[in-house]
């Protein structure tokens, strides 16, 4: 679909960045992103919807946008978990969500969710479902997950999770698992600030990383960092910035060869510690492919700009760089059929 050795390094840059936007439609702010920025990934919220025809016309404008700029399509992204979280309200079919569904332990219920919110999606041009929520919360603990999971059990979350996987990728959605390695047992939202989980890895072993498992062994085709610091794995940086939770253990140990990305860098886990050049060299080093900016046009100016600079600072940076771009383009080969709908 692309040729990776045609891309600038500008376009290098941009295919890194996933970003949210505050219109219904394209206007100078979207269109400055795909065309000056080369962003790769657009995230939608409810602040850019209204009805379906509105959502293809904003896909199809930005997607037209992306080609005509001489970029590559556009992954267009939304978290469409069903429950409490859905940006998506009717006429789209609403969903109770993930814990509706593991209280029924109930596969047909998933496959049901899966394919639907997958042939919604297709249908208005969106690309990605930033779901399913993998995280498992132990019982008894007042988890800032609580109403967006399966379960407190992990081999009910990785049946779950799998059977909403193979359902949104069948029907032609990119899933994405989060919030890797787990953050069931937060009580602290990372929205707010930096968690900090003190506990041993075997125990996220046999807990927290079963579900991460399967999802990658039904091909996931992207994984979701979280914004927690995990003290038996990485004591100094967080999941989403961490070469030793994401490049180690996602990459080398558990065998992940898709997409990486991170939480939104706009939450304050990230914001109120850290500033943009650092995370986006932490980014580039554990060779996450994107970084997720839903908010902050500024701080998404400032990635891209950091972006460049790790492409052109070195060769190994440039090869890292390219690297997660050969990523990119090869997922979007497989789920961006045509730039129209």
């Amino acid at each position: 679909m692309y040729d990776l050795d045609s891309l600038t390094d500008e376009q290098l840059a941009g295919q890194r960045l996933m970003v949210g936007f505050k219109g219904k439609a394209l206007d100078d702010d979207l269109r400055f992103m795909i065309r000056d920025l080369h962003v790769g990934g657009l995230i939608l919220f409810k602040r850019n919807v209204s009805d379906p025809s509105q959502v293809t016309e904003l896909c199809q404008a930005a997607q037209a946008c992306a080609v005509e700029s001489g970029n590559p399509p556009l992954i267009i992204s939304i978290d469409q978990e069903g429950g409490p979280v859905a940006r998506l309200g009717p006429p789209f079919t609403v969903f109770p969500g993930n814990r509706a569904i593991g209280k029924a332990g109930s596969e047909e219920s998933a496959r049901e969710f899966g394919t639907i919110t997958a042939q919604e999606l297709n249908g208005v041009g969106i690309t990605m479902n930033l779901a399913p929520v993998l995280d498992v919360a132990p019982q008894g603990l007042n988890s800032v997950m609580a109403d967006r999971v399966f379960g407190h059990e992990p081999e009910l979350v990785a049946s779950l999770g799998r059977v909403v996987i193979e359902a949104l990728q069948e029907n032609g959605i990119t899933a994405t698992a989060k919030h890797f390695p787990g953050i069931g047992r937060t009580t602290l939202d990372s929205h707010v600030d930096l968690p900090y989980l003190d506990v041993e890895r075997h125990l996220l072993e046999s807990t927290d990383l079963v579900p991460f498992r399967a999802a990658v062994e039904s091909n996931v085709e992207a994984v979701m960092l979280s914004h927690v610091i995990y003290q038996g794995l990485d004591p100094e940086w967080p999941a989403s910035l961490s070469s030793i939770i994401a490049k180690d253990l996602l990459r080398k140990s558990i065998g992940f060869n898709g997409i990486t990305m991170t939480d939104d860098l706009d939450m304050g886990a990230i914001d109120k510690r850290f500033d943009i050049e650092t995370t986006v060299a932490r980014i580039s080093d554990a060779g996450i492919d994107i970084a997720l900016i839903c908010h902050d046009q500024k701080k998404m100016e400032g990635a891209y700009q950091a972006f460049i600079k790790g492409v052109q600072g070195s060769e190994e940076g440039r090869q890292k760089g390219i690297e997660s771009v050969r990523r990119i383009l090869n997922m979007k080969e497989k789920y961006i059929v045509s730039t129209s709908h």
